[in-house]
C-alpha cells in the first residue's frame, strides 16, 4: 500500500501543476504578449529638473520598461518642465514624456510647431501648486508678494505657465510688481533658505523629494492658494480650464502643515507620444505604466494614483493608437 501513496499524490499534483500553468500564462498574457517579441531600439524620453517628480518617475519608469523590453534603450532628457517637453516631443526631439494638461493645451492654442501629431497615452496624476515662503517670513496671503522677490520657475516650465497665472488672477504683474526669479525646485529651496529670494512657486506631485530636507527642518510654510481665485483662473482662457480648487493634504509634508490642509490648486498631468512613434511600442509602454504603479509608486509616491478607469482621459490630446490598443485589450 505504501507504494501506492506516491502515485496517487502525482496524479493529484497533475491537475493542480496544470490550473497553476494556466494561471501563469494568463498574467502573462495579460502583462506580456505570449509569443509577441518585445519591441527593441531607442527612444528619448523628456523628464523635467534634478529633484522634480517628473525626473523620478522617468528614471524609474525606465528600469520597469528594460524588465519588459530589454532591447529597448531609453534615454532619458533633462527639461525646464511642461513646456520644453511638450515643445521637444511635438518637434521630433523626444518620442514620450509627462506634461501637465494647461501647458498641452496653450501649446494647441498658440499652434506650435507639430502640434497636430500630439497624442495621449495616460493621465497619471495630479499636480499641486506650491507657494513656499520662509517660516520667520511676514508673508502671508498672495497680496503680500507685490514687491517681493519670487521664483516663478524656468522659463520653459510648466511651473511657470501657472505662476505668471495665479499672480494675475490676484492682481499682480509678474513682470512689474515682483522681482522675479527663475529657479526650479532644484535650486529654490537652498536660495530661500538662504535669504536669496522671498518665495517661490512649484507645481508637482506629492509630495516633492526636492523639498523634503526642508520640511524636515520645518523652516518653510506653504501661502494658501483660495478656491476663489480659480473662476478667475479660468477667466484667462481655455488654457486655463484644467486648473481646480483643491487642498494640500495635511499628510503631504507633515513636519510642516503640522496636521493642517492648504487651499491650493491642482491640474493633471499626461503622458503623452506623437500619432506617428509605432503603435506596437505605445501599447507595450502603455501596458508597462499600468502594471508597474505599485513599482513605481513605492519610491514615487504620486505614481500610486495612476489608475486604469482614468487612464483613458487624456484630455486635451487623444490617445494614441497603440495607447487605444491596450485598454481596449483590458477592457472587461
Amino acid at each position: 500500500m505504501s507504494k501506492l501513496f506516491p502515485r496517487v499524490a502525482g496524479r493529484r499534483a497533475l491537475p493542480a501543476a496544470a490550473a497553476g500553468v494556466l494561471v501563469l500564462g494568463l498574467l502573462l498574457w495579460w502583462l506580456l504578449p505570449l509569443g509577441e517579441k518585445p519591441p527593441s531600439g531607442t527612444i528619448v524620453f523628456s523628464t523635467g529638473t534634478p529633484k522634480g517628480v517628473y525626473q523620478e518617475y522617468g528614471e524609474r519608469l525606465r528600469t520597469e520598461l528594460a524588465k519588459d523590453m530589454p532591447g529597448l534603450k531609453v534615454k532619458l532628457l533633462n527639461s525646464a518642465g511642461s513646456q520644453e517637453n511638450v515643445q521637444r516631443v511635438a518637434t521630433g526631439k523626444a518620442d514620450f514624456t509627462i506634461a501637465a494638461a494647461d501647458a498641452v493645451q496653450t501649446y494647441e492654442l498658440e499652434h506650435g510647431s507639430g502640434a497636430g501629431r500630439l497624442r495621449g497615452v495616460a493621465r497619471l496624476y495630479d499636480d499641486y501648486v506650491h507657494l513656499v515662503v520662509r517660516g520667520d517670513s511676514g508673508i502671508r496671503g498672495i497680496e503680500d508678494l507685490r514687491h517681493k522677490r519670487v521664483a516663478t520657475g524656468l522659463p520653459d516650465s510648466g511651473v511657470r505657465l501657472i505662476a505668471d497665472r495665479v499672480l494675475r488672477a490676484a492682481g499682480i504683474d509678474p513682470r512689474r510688481d515682483i522681482t522675479p526669479a527663475a529657479d526650479g525646485i532644484d535650486t529654490g529651496p537652498d536660495r530661500l533658505e538662504r535669504g536669496g529670494i522671498d518665495a517661490f512657486f512649484w507645481s508637482g506631485g506629492l509630495p516633492t523629494k526636492g523639498l523634503a530636507a526642508l520640511a524636515r527642518k520645518g523652516a518653510f510654510r506653504f501661502i494658501p492658494i483660495d478656491a476663489g481665485l480659480v473662476g478667475k483662473l479660468h477667466a484667462q482662457g481655455d488654457q486655463t480650464r484644467y486648473y481646480r480648487a483643491t487642498n494640500l493634504p495635511e499628510s503631504a509634508y507633515p513636519g510642516v502643515q503640522q496636521g493642517e490642509e492648504v487651499p491650493t490648486i491642482a491640474v493633471s498631468n499626461l503622458l503623452m507620444t506623437r500619432a506617428d512613434v509605432d503603435p506596437r511600442l505605445t501599447e507595450w509602454v502603455t501596458r508597462t505604466v499600468i502594471k508597474s504603479r505599485d513599482g513605481i509608486g513605492a519610491h514615487v509616491h504620486s505614481a500610486q494614483l495612476v489608475d486604469l478607469r482614468t487612464a483613458i482621459y487624456t484630455d486635451p490630446l487623444p490617445l494614441q493608437e497603440g495607447a487605444r490598443r491596450y485598454y481596449r485589450s483590458v477592457k472587461p
